[in-house]
């Protein structure tokens, strides 16, 4: 029997509208920043639940594998965990179908194409995610970290019911906390390869971590326990475009160019 939160089949996931504006995106690791532009768009209330992932008829061998667990297994209004970059596009473009959408992504074995004008549900990029939990605010967090963000410091030994700490300005809850968050951009084409961001922090990570600039970069088919996702949606530029909402595959190419000697471990992404 589903969980008595389970929402009705192929319910789509709670959307607030985001705003357009401006940010400017710090670089770690080559200690610069760049401003970013965006359009208006939507994201997740929450994290996808375990309630909404069951909720879109996945055929076998398309959505998640791994990363789902058998029907009353987890509660149903806990973040979905783990679950893999890959499983998360993959479910994106089926809760899409489901929905009518055009679905966002075209999928070629490892290879992942962002058509940016569909209208379906997607990944957000690494500047759609840091500009909608910061909801106009410019400190490492949106409120305190007690008030808004499962951690460390609540001592759980999991990911927690969502919506149990305090929104954001824009009503996103558990942006910070709970699960790590993934997001469509690569990590870092020099240094990480395939890497795909995550965002957000997660339940077991210290307050020190948990901010709205905090970034972490994992295989796209790693299986993490402290690793969810959130979607957004919104046609954010004409089909075939190459870059959107402060992503450019331009951008990704020129990182991953390194030429002669590169220090010990990076693995720059070819073919781009």
């Amino acid at each position: 029997m589903a969980p008595a939160s389970a929402p009705p089949a192929s319910a789509p996931p709670l959307l607030v509208p985001v705003p357009g504006g401006a940010l400017a995106l710090r670089d770690a690791r080559t200690g610069t920043a760049r401003d970013v532009t965006l359009q208006g768009f939507e994201i997740g209330r929450t994290p996808i639940t375990w309630a909404e992932l069951r909720s879109v008829p996945t055929p076998q061998g398309s959505g998640p594998s791994r990363s789902a667990a058998p029907e009353g297994s987890r509660p149903g209004d806990v973040p979905a965990h783990p679950v893999t970059w890959f499983d998360a596009v993959r479910w994106c473009n089926t809760a899409s179908t489901a929905a009518g959408l055009a679905p966002a992504y075209v999928l070629d074995g490892r290879a992942v194409r962002w058509d940016v004008g569909a209208d379906g549900f997607r990944l957000p990029t690494e500047a759609e995610w840091e500009w909608a939990c910061r909801a106009g605010t410019t400190t490492p967090t949106y409120g305190p970290p007690a008030d808004v963000a499962w951690t460390a410091t609540d001592q759980v030994q999991g990911p927690q019911p969502v919506g149990r700490k305090a929104p954001n300005a824009l009503g996103t809850h558990d942006q910070l906390g709970n699960v790590w968050e993934w997001c469509w951009d690569y990590a870092d084409t020099a240094r990480y390869g395939d890497y795909r961001s995550l965002r957000g922090g997660g339940w077991a990570d210290r307050e020190w971590s948990v901010r709205a600039s905090v970034r972490r970069g994992s295989a796209p088919d790693a299986v993490l326990e402290d690793v969810g996702f959130r979607v957004a949606r919104g046609a954010v530029g004409q089909r075939g475009a190459l870059e959107a909402q402060g992503w450019s595959a331009a951008a990704d190419r020129e990182r991953a160019d390194v030429r002669g000697l590169r220090p010990v471990g990076w693995t720059p992404l070819r073919g781009l």
